[in-house]
């Protein structure tokens, strides 16, 4: 049995590109299970000094891999995977190697490239209906001289044949058709003619099902040149990457889900979004999720069979004196909110919260924490019912000022409407401030010594609020035992929990430690 796997990571966050609890999450897991033993690559979608690598090899689309320890970047003028080739005569090039390798194949020539199940050409979501047609045009250009029975199709009997026929038949068409469809302009995306030759695959920003397919490319080609056990898959955005690579090397895909559709958009899911899910996670052995409520939310609205998720929970890995920094006294108390100010998290219900506090505490002031997209919205609400000028907001912060406004606060509030997990109340805890959370939560489950409230309870919220802030022994109850139980929640021990499914993940695939390459 293998004891400590060598490990595949798939991340879009990773420090120093931290834009919240996903990549706070990646950082503490891997330092776990390299205190474990465990052996890391991480594949960023975004560039990266590999200076940065500390515990674990970071691995990024402008560096390729001479072998598993030495890092070089590419030679000047050389097309990356984030590079967007335009023009016909690069698609026509693309074309022209399709067909040619196509020929050897049907020669018998040993040179075969199995089909990876990456979104298809047809599934850009944002693709333009002029896009569209150019690439079911130079598609059909591709298959034609495979099948020509495609010619009678039409777009529609089209789509579904190559959707039948990337699933079924190795061949080496699929990565050239790719490239096709990357080499068309697309809607929102940056083209070479518009003097933008490299293209970010990190963030949050643009076609985030493009840059997904990318990603995957990427770390596909990557995968080539490494030693690995087991791949683990974070979120969304890397699951059709984890499927391609269980598939071409038969290693095991364990992916790991930190948030679901549900959780960002309600019930108004992106369906092409869910769809990645629910696939990524039938296609895994084994599915980790970050608590009992996302566990039945995946079997639930995913239908993934309850026995094959481990429930994981996250860590905190804080020792507040490490950081050098004291408490800082001031005159007013201060109420912390912190984090992304998005719809899932409940920011109107603090602003509502904090209106009704101020009605009968007057030196109070409600900080908060973050940046989203719904911070506009919650400066206009808290201006509108009066109470801006108790109200700041610091943006997004980063670093040594984070541990700077936990050294400030006298309570956090977390009162989030849906949230897998949280990492935030557990640092909280880490810095002495009591915390008031959601019992629509994840961390609710391992946490006693927290105020717990529902969400929309506006009320309930600033009763609790009032009463930690009016009564210091009840604020030094929480504060004290707050912190001894959030040093017992580490991420040892999730790593602990994460190494057990690693080896249920192996056992199932079988033995694959001797196959190293494909």
């Amino acid at each position: 049995m293998i004891t400590a796997p060598r490990v595949l990571m798939l991340g879009w966050e990773f420090p120093p590109f931290i834009t919240g609890g996903l990549g706070t999450a990646c950082h503490g897991l891997t330092r776990g299970l390299t205190n474990a033993g465990c052996d890391i690559t991480f594949a960023l979608p975004r560039s990266i000094d590999p200076s940065h690598s500390s515990h674990v090899r970071l691995l990024s689309p402008t560096s390729e891999i001479v072998d598993s320890s030495t890092w070089v970047s590419p030679p000047e003028g050389t097309i990356t995977e984030s590079t967007i080739a335009t023009g016909e005569s690069e698609v026509t090039e693309v074309i022209e190697r399709a067909r040619l390798r196509t020929e050897l194949l049907q020669r018998g020539t040993p040179e075969r490239i199995k089909i990876l199940d990456l979104p298809s050409l047809m599934q850009s979501a944002y693709a333009s209906g002029g896009v569209r047609s150019r690439v079911i045009g130079y598609a059909r250009t591709v298959l034609e001289s495979i099948d020509p029975t495609t010619a009678s199709l039409d777009d529609q009997q089209f789509e579904d044949y190559i959707e039948r026929y990337t699933r079924t038949v190795e061949s080496t068409m699929f990565p050239d058709a790719i490239a096709v469809h990357r080499a068309l302009p697309e809607a929102g995306v940056p083209s070479s003619s518009n003097n933008h030759s490299q293209q970010v695959i990190g963030g949050y920003d643009g076609d985030l099902i493009l840059a997904s397919e990318r990603y995957a490319h990427f770390c596909v080609r990557a995968a080539k040149h490494l030693d690995f056990d087991v791949i683990h898959a974070h979120d969304w955005l890397t699951y059709p990457a984890g499927i391609a690579l269980a598939r071409l090397t038969g290693r095991p895909l364990v992916v790991h889900v930190h948030a679901t559709e549900f959780d960002r958009s309600g019930d108004h899911v992106n369906q092409p979004v869910y769809n990645i899910e629910r696939r990524g996670m039938h296609a895994a052995v084994r599915v980790l999720a970050v608590s009992m409520l996302t566990r039945n939310l995946l079997v639930n609205r995913y239908g993934v069979p309850a026995d094959k998720i481990d429930v994981v929970y996250n860590g905190v890995d804080l020792e507040p004196s490490a950081y050098g920094i004291k408490r800082i006294e001031r005159s007013e108390r201060i109420v912390l909110y912190f984090g992304r100010i998005t719809m899932q998290k409940g920011p109107e219900y603090f602003v509502r919260a904090a209106k009704r506090v101020l009605e009968v505490e007057k030196n109070v002031r409600f900080v908060v924490a973050g940046s989203g997209d719904q911070a506009a919205t919650m400066i206009e609400m808290a201006a509108a019912m009066g109470i801006g000028g108790r109200m700041t907001f610091t943006g997004f912060l980063r670093g040594k000022d984070i541990q700077r406004v936990f050294a400030l606060a006298d309570l956090y509030v977390m009162p989030s409407v849906s949230e897998p997990f949280g990492i935030a109340p557990l640092e909280a805890m880490g810095h002495r401030v009591p915390v008031i959370i959601s019992r629509n939560s994840g961390v609710s489950e391992v946490l006693t010594h927290a105020l717990k409230v529902n969400f929309w309870d506006v009320d309930e919220i600033a009763n609790k609020i009032v009463a930690v802030l009016r009564h210091p022994p009840l604020r030094a109850e929480l504060r004290d035992r707050g912190l001894f139980e959030v040093r017992g929640i580490t991420w040892d021990g999730a790593a602990t929990r994460c190494l057990e499914s690693y080896r249920k993940a192996i056992a199932v695939v079988g033995k694959t430690s001797g196959r190293t390459r494909y």
